[in-house]
C-alpha cells in the first residue's frame, strides 16, 4: 500500500494524530475509493501495517524519518510493515537467504506460511497472501519481476539504517550488537557499509554514533518519551 501511504502522509501535517488520518481517508476520501466500504477496508489495512498513530513510538519515529529522505521511503515503509505484520515477517528469512539474482517462487512463500500454522489458511488464502507479500517485497525493491521474482537489493540510505538500528534498540540491543540484527542484515547483507552510513546519519543529526578506542555508542535522542524509555528497562 505504498502509493496510499505516500498520498496520506503528503496530505497530513507532521503533527497529525490518528483522528486526522481517519478523517482524511473516510470523510475526505483522499485516496479516491469508490465506496464507503472500500474506504474503511483501506483504512483498516493502513492501520494494521503502519499504525497511523503518533502515540505509537514506531509510527512516530517512522513519520519523522519519512520527511528526511524521499529515496528511503519504500524500504522505510517495508521495515515498519515488517515490524507490525507477523505474516510478512515470516518471509524475511527467505529474502535474507538469497543473493541478488536468485529466484523466489510464490510456492516457497506459501510453504513458509503453511508450516508456521498448518491448516490455518485455505489454499486460496495462501496463494493470495503469498502474492501480496511478494508484491510488498517488490514495491520496496527487494524483489523484481512480475511473474518470476528475482532477488534484488534496493538503494539504502542513512535514514533506513537509522530506523533499522532503532528497531534493534527497542529489542534491547546496544552498541555493536545493533549492527548484527536481521533489520540491518536485510539492508546490507554482510558489508561494512552500515558503519559508514551510521557516521553519515550521526552527522545529519538522525542519531548519535560514536566509535573510538574499541568503544561504540549509539543513541536516539528525542525518539522516545520518558515513559517509553522506562519501559525498556522494566
Amino acid at each position: 500500500m505504498l502509493n496510499e501511504l505516500r498520498a496520506l502522509l503528503d496530505a497530513a501535517p507532521m503533527d497529525a494524530g490518528k483522528p486526522d488520518y481517519i478523517r482524511l481517508v473516510l470523510d475526505d476520501n483522499l485516496l479516491g475509493k469508490g465506496t464507503a466500504k472500500s474506504r474503511k477496508l483501506t483504512l483498516k489495512h493502513l492501520v494494521e501495517l503502519y499504525g497511523l498513530d503518533d502515540k505509537l513510538c514506531l509510527f512516530r519515529v517512522f513519520r519523522r524519518l519519512w520527511q528526511q529522505d524521499v529515496q528511503a521511503r519504500p524500504v522505510l515503509a517495508l521495515t515498519l510493515a515488517l515490524a507490525r505484520d507477523p505474516l510478512l515477517r515470516l518471509t524475511r528469512p527467505l529474502i535474507l537467504a538469497r543473493q541478488p539474482g536468485e529466484p523466489l517462487t510464490r510456492t516457497e512463500v506459501e510453504d513458509v506460511l503453511y508450516k508456521a500454522d498448518p491448516g490455518r489458511f485455505s489454499a486460496a488464502s495462501l496463494k493470495s497472501f503469498a502474492q501480496n507479500i511478494n508484491g510488498s517485497w517488490t514495491q520496496a525493491g527487494f524483489l523484481q519481476g512480475r511473474v518470476r521474482k528475482i532477488r534484488t537489493q534496493p538503494p539504502v540510505t542513512p535514514v533506513n539504517l537509522t530506523f533499522a538500528l532503532f528497531l534493534g534498540y527497542l529489542e534491547g540491543l546496544r552498541a555493536q550488537r545493533l549492527f548484527s540484527t536481521d533489520w540491518v542484515r536485510l539492508l546490507y547483507g554482510s558489508s561494512d557499509e552500515p558503519l559508514t552510513q551510521a557516521k553519515s546519519a550521526s552527522r545529519r543529526g538522525l542519531l548519535v554514533f560514536m566509535n573510538a578506542g574499541g568503544v561504540m555508542e549509539v543513541r536516539f535522542p528525542g525518539y522516545l518519551t520518558p515513559e517509553e524509555e522506562g519501559w525498556l528497562y522494566e
